[in-house]
């Protein structure tokens, strides 16, 4: 059976990555998007850590597990070493200087209206 994240790991995660940047998270389809200085870096489910794959964060921590966070997802960095509080920064730092910025937001409305919004999902 899924079991959701616990508020608590989120926030424990988030106080871990504190040196890397702003961190913020966001709950996304009962799971976490967590960000830092605006870019999603890593997604929290079932109560791990998965950061994104970049070259910079392979040179930055070599020889890390890569698993799907969720069924049918992309490999992601699978953190076990949360208590690695400065190597978990750097990696997290390495990994936003290589990840895009982010697009310019629309508002929901604005999507629906222009007819970007195809089946319900917003460019995810």
């Amino acid at each position: 059976m899924h079991m959701a994240s616990s508020r608590e790991f989120v926030e424990y995660v988030a106080d871990q990555l504190l040196g890397a940047g702003e961190i913020t998270y966001r709950k996304m389809f009962g799971e976490y998007g967590m960000y830092c200085d605006g870019k999603i870096v890593a997604l929290i489910c079932q109560d791990q850590l998965f950061i994104k794959i970049t070259e910079a964060g392979r040179n930055a921590w070599p020889g890390l597990e890569e698993a799907p966070p969720y069924e049918g997802a992309k490999p992601y960095f699978l953190i076990e070493e949360l208590d690695e509080r400065e190597r978990l920064c750097t990696l997290v730092k390495e990994t936003y200087r290589e990840l895009p910025a982010p697009g310019p937001k629309k508002k929901r409305a604005e999507r629906k209206k222009n007819g970007k919004e195809k089946d319900g999902k917003a460019g995810l």
